[in-house]
């Protein structure tokens, strides 16, 4: 097999050191399909990068041809087949959401334009770096001539901490959890839906709200827990999550690269247009789901209730003033 080229910039830093191994080990494109892995980093970085690409090597790992590690666009971004754009601009503290979204719209507005020239058309984008549903648009604007299909940001930490919160409480593994979905925007009005999820309880396949029976729980501490949960992480390790955001960049990747199982949905930032669920138009929401032949598709027809409106309009509301926010950036940057 020819190898593919992926991407993976902010490539010094820890979601990066957790990340590469899984890739280049075979865990995500599969065990026969060897790999071109491109880092890039910000110039200070590139000394912490050639690190990085020694321990790589050290690996001795069978699949990968190659390690190229630069600080330039023009090379890190040329005939790419997968970005996963993980660098960003942290939130400093005392940092206004304002200024992180003008620091932001400069590195992802330049990062677009350089898919724009360098990449392969076909390429698929996974924005990682928060905040990542605008930077993924800000990105996706900035590469007219690569579909907005073709562009999406990770909400699958968040999916992932829905299924094992569930399981955790029904004394299941997250395995036995499917088809919860999480609405919006990566950020804490995200709103982490399980009023179609199954859980296999004892071999039979039961509705979460049935197998659970604490509706007050699955309104109240569940969702809070999954929309805090970062924030958790952060205050008791001091660093923020980077083993499981590493796992959930591996599980959305493998589902865009070889799809979703059947039955099963995952969640997904993607363009919204052409919804059915009444998100406004040219939003990077996150939506439930399906993937073949590397092609999502939303999960059409699932009944919204009155409580499940309120939050879905709630996020998406955010994400519209963090949009003409950034918008506003994008025409001086």
């Amino acid at each position: 097999a020819e190898p593919i080229r992926v991407l993976v910039t902010g490539a010094a830093g820890q979601i990066a050191y957790s990340l590469l191994y899984s890739i280049a080990k075979g865990d995500v494109f599969g065990k026969e399909q060897p790999l071109i892995l491109v880092l890039l980093d910000i110039t200070p970085m590139m000394t912490v990068l050639e690190g990085v690409v020694m321990e790589l090597q050290d690996c001795a790992l069978p699949l990968l041809r190659e390690v190229i590690s630069t600080d330039k666009e023009e090379v890190a971004f040329k005939d790419l087949d997968i970005a996963i754009l993980v660098g960003s601009m942290p939130r400093r503290e005392g940092m206004e959401r304002k200024d992180l979204l003008k620091a932001n719209v400069k590195i992802f507005k330049s990062q677009g334009a350089a898919l724009d020239k360098y990449a392969k058309k076909t390429v698929k984008i996974v924005v990682v770096g928060n905040p990542a549903n605008t930077n993924c648009l800000i990105a996706s604007k900035s590469a007219p001539s690569i579909p907005k299909e073709n562009f999406s940001c990770l909400t699958r930490l968040d999916h992932n901490r829905a299924k094992s919160q569930i399981a955790l409480k029904l004394g299941v593994t997250a395995n036995d959890v499917k088809n919860v979905i999480i609405w919006g925007n990566h950020s804490s009005t995200q709103y982490p839906d399980v009023n179609h999820a199954k859980v296999n309880v004892k071999g039979k396949e039961v509705g979460v709200y049935e197998a659970i029976k604490d509706d007050s729980w699955l309104k109240g501490d569940f969702i809070l827990t999954v929309q805090q949960r970062g924030a958790a992480v952060i205050k008791a390790r001091k660093l923020s999550s980077a083993m499981s955001a590493a796992k959930a960049i591996c599980d959305h990747v493998r589902d865009i690269w070889f799809g979703t199982p059947v039955g099963e949905f995952v969640s997904m930032g993607v363009i919204s247009d052409g919804n059915s669920y009444g998100v406004p138009e040219d939003l990077l929401y996150s939506f439930p789901v399906v993937i073949k032949d590397k092609t999502w598709k939303f999960v059409e027809g699932l009944p919204i209730n009155d409580f499940s409106r309120e939050k879905m309009d709630l996020t998406a509301k955010e994400l519209t003033e963090e949009k003409e926010t950034a918008v506003e950036f994008l025409s001086s940057a």
